[in-house]
């Protein structure tokens, strides 16, 4: 099995589960994440974008809107990082976001509660505002632009 097959088994497991062992076993994950190397974090993000374009979209939209919410309560810098890291991928290889159907992703986000949407969207946009120009291409060119204007992103 290859590492992107595995990765995305893990996916599509726990996107299967119910809700009352999916949460706590994703939330548990991804504490555990800031505990790792540069490397182990790096290899997620990576499995995490290569298999998420290859799970149904019905059960990775439950997970990813589990990870959402999940994202939401974590501290503010611990959500910054994680989210910079899924930045950080995407712009070094956009093609990693660009499997993904963008807008679908979106309006997943804009299923959270407003103060679900706000604490992430301050994430993101504390990552954005200390992007290069050539990074902030990159955003503009893969990221909808309704979505850069609901997180506030120029």
């Amino acid at each position: 099995m290859t590492g992107e097959n595995f990765a995305g088994n893990i996916i599509a497991n726990l996107a299967g589960l119910p809700d009352f062992l999916r949460q706590p076993i994703l939330a548990k994950r991804m504490k555990e994440f800031f505990a790792l190397s540069e490397l182990e974090k790096q290899e997620i993000i990576e499995n995490a974008l290569e298999a998420g374009p290859t799970v149904d979209f019905g059960r990775f939209e439950k997970l990813f809107k589990t990870w959402l919410e999940i994202l939401a309560t974590l501290r503010q810098e611990q959500r910054t990082e994680l989210v910079g890291a899924y930045i950080k991928k995407v712009v070094q290889d956009p093609e990693k976001l660009i499997r993904f159907n963008t807008d679908a992703i979106f309006g997943i986000f804009l299923m959270l509660r407003p103060d679900q949407r706000e604490s992430i969207a301050m994430s993101v946009r504390d990552v954005i505002s200390r992007l290069d120009e050539g990074e902030l291409k990159v955003i503009r060119l893969v990221v909808p632009d309704t979505a850069r204007q609901h997180l506030g992103v120029r």
